[in-house]
């Protein structure tokens, strides 16, 4: 047997231990450990006396990737995006977003949705994870939307929904995480999620005033705020934008080199927001609950990337993604279409994983088939079938891939989103968010072609930047 049969053996089986529930992290570590097992035991022609030399030269194999790979400063960026997250909640500025967002828009057809979803894009600047963002505005926005009369699965859906962009809008921990796994860019990646995140929210805005104006009873507009107090609401945004700003000047400064890296930019953006907490008042066990939440995140994601680098360790032993790019490669098709069929599979798959479990397990294999699909490897754009580099395509492939994950926190069974805002709202079930999130499934597929057939949405900002 061949280490390309047993690697399709072994990931055969990783898929069924993920069907089964098992963990996705503890899955692909065992499998990845297995295979290991197997492939060197293959060398020695399964001699029952090699048997002990295979298992300790797999384990000492495994045993080098927790560290080697995760002691990596771009990682760092992931506890730090995440607790950004939570210092600005306890700060107030989610809902001094929202009653921003509330006063300049609230007027709109299905105004308080719309003022949803930009307070929860804003909040997206700084904060990572978007199951997190879910919960916070399950909490503030909810309530006041049911208070003038929203349909409540409709708020719900808005809520769920607006939730995904944390995943696209940088500080993104998706996006940190498939930069290391497939060793692109950190800064040019967060800097290619603004564009895409801020279109996404302008599409899901549309769309609740397109349901509010056909379905008057969603949601009603909201009005009386005078243009002063509107100007008043403004302040309590303004970290907002500091953030962005320190994130930027950390990747690219126009007025000269970087101020720094990006992991010094947002450790630098969450000792702002944490000074901006302890004027407001934040309390030791406020400011103890969220450095908590921020260590059980960390630690479950850690967890996974330790599991699935073990995996992505024996398949390269394997050479799977080799043979899976040469296949790819070598299909008798347009690569536009290869591609759509690849992000239909994402697609698929994350109706049953979780999102960053899924493209751990993925990515290895897919990213040299996408790169083979353009290519290959030092392409200029001109010779490029999608009018990308390589290292562009590496960018918008990354973006197309983590937009695809947003999509898979909101469709059923698995969409998690939807579970956190029916597990905040007692009175919510499941059913009811899945229902009010439907019509956001149209609007993401929307952004979704928009992003294939242009990819200039993508590329604009780093190129601009020349990042």
């Amino acid at each position: 047997m061949t280490p390309l049969d047993i690697g399709m053996w072994v990931t055969g089986g990783l898929v069924l231990l993920v069907v089964l529930g098992m963990r996705v992290g503890l899955a692909a570590a065992l499998a990845g450990v297995v295979g290991l097992i197997w492939i060197f035991w293959e060398k020695k022609d399964y001699a029952l006396d090699e048997f002990t030399w295979a298992l300790g030269v797999a384990v000492k194999t495994a045993g080098q990737v927790p560290h080697s790979k995760v002691a990596s400063q771009a990682l760092s960026l992931i506890p730090i995006f995440i607790l950004i997250g939570y210092l600005a909640y306890q700060a107030g500025l989610t809902r001094a977003l929202f009653e921003a967002a509330k006063r300049w828009v609230g007027w709109l057809p299905g105004g308080m949705g719309v003022a949803s979803v930009f307070a929860t894009a804003g909040f997206s600047a700084v904060s990572g994870a978007s199951v997190a963002t879910s919960a916070v505005f399950a909490r503030i926005a909810i309530p006041e939307m049911l208070a003038v009369g929203y349909d409540k699965r409709f708020a719900a859906g808005v809520v769920a929904a607006a939730g995904t962009l944390a995943s696209l809008i940088p500080p993104s921990a998706i996006l940190v995480i498939y930069a290391i796994i497939v060793e692109q860019d950190v800064g040019a990646l967060l800097l290619a999620g603004f564009l895409p995140g801020a279109f996404s929210a302008l599409v899901y805005g549309g769309l609740v005033v397109g349901l509010a104006l056909v379905w008057k009873q969603l949601g009603p507009p909201v009005g009386g705020y005078s243009w002063k107090q509107r100007f008043q609401a403004l302040p309590g945004a303004l970290p907002i934008f500091a953030v962005i700003a320190l994130i930027i000047l950390f990747v690219y400064n126009p007025f000269g080199e970087a101020f720094g890296t990006p992991t010094e930019g947002g450790a630098l953006s969450a000792a702002l927001i944490l000074a901006i907490a302890l004027w407001k008042g934040t309390r030791w066990t406020e400011l103890k609950g969220a450095l908590m939440e921020t260590a059980k995140l960390t630690a479950m994601i850690f967890t996974i990337i330790w599991g699935v680098l073990i995996y992505v360790r024996f398949l390269g032993f394997a050479d799977l993604p080799g043979a899976f790019s040469d296949w790819i490669a070598g299909l008798d098709q347009s690569p536009m279409l290869t591609l759509v069929f690849i992000l239909l599979a994402y697609a698929v798959l994350g109706m049953f994983m979780d999102a960053i479990g899924m493209l751990l397990l993925t990515l290895p294999i897919v990213f040299p088939a996408v790169i083979a699909l353009n290519g290959g490897a030092g392409v200029t754009a001109a010779e490029s079938p999608f009018g990308l580099s390589s290292t562009e395509v590496g960018i918008w492939f990354g973006i197309l891939v983590v937009k695809m994950a947003e999509f898979c926190l909101i469709t059923p069974p698995i969409g998690l989103n939807c579970f956190v805002v029916a597990g905040v709202r007692d009175d919510l079930s499941v059913q009811d968010v899945f229902r009010g999130v439907t019509p956001f499934f149209i609007a993401d597929a929307l952004t979704i072609a928009a992003l294939v057939a242009f990819p200039g949405i993508v590329m604009w900002l780093p190129r601009l930047l020349g990042v």
